[in-house]
């Protein structure tokens, strides 16, 4: 499975080379989201299995892009990453999931903190 992280995101999001995917509920995603994410409100469906609810979407999302996929944790959008593969989608979930990215965002001390455990340990 393919995972991407809150930096590298970032990086690939000033490129413009990247597709990213909120999974999460529309409430959460008005209330704070990716800049120019696109929101596809099947949390609840992915997390009881029904991977198929985010075929309504899939006109959205173009096929020539990686995906990153988000949700509140990165567990759920693995399923919708995983759906997409499928698919023969280029897809990675975002680690740490909005929550990672708004640490990241935020310049946190647990981001810095967690981002120096990754380097040191590989």
């Amino acid at each position: 499975m393919s995972k991407i992280g809150p930096s590298e995101l970032d990086e690939r999001l000033s490129r413009d080379d990247v597709f990213v995917l909120d999974v999460r509920p529309s409430d959460d995603y008005r209330e704070r989201h990716i800049d120019g994410s696109y929101n596809a409100p099947v949390y609840d469906d992915l997390r009881q299995g029904e991977t198929e609810a985010l075929d309504a979407h899939l006109d959205r999302v173009p096929e020539d892009e990686r995906v990153v996929t988000v949700c509140k944790a990165g567990v759920v959008a693995r399923e919708a990453t995983n759906h997409l593969q499928e698919r023969d989608y280029e897809a990675a979930t975002l680690s740490g999931g909005f929550t990672g990215w708004r640490h990241y965002e935020d310049d946190t001390l647990l981001y810095r903190v967690l981002s120096l455990v990754r380097t040191v340990t590989g």
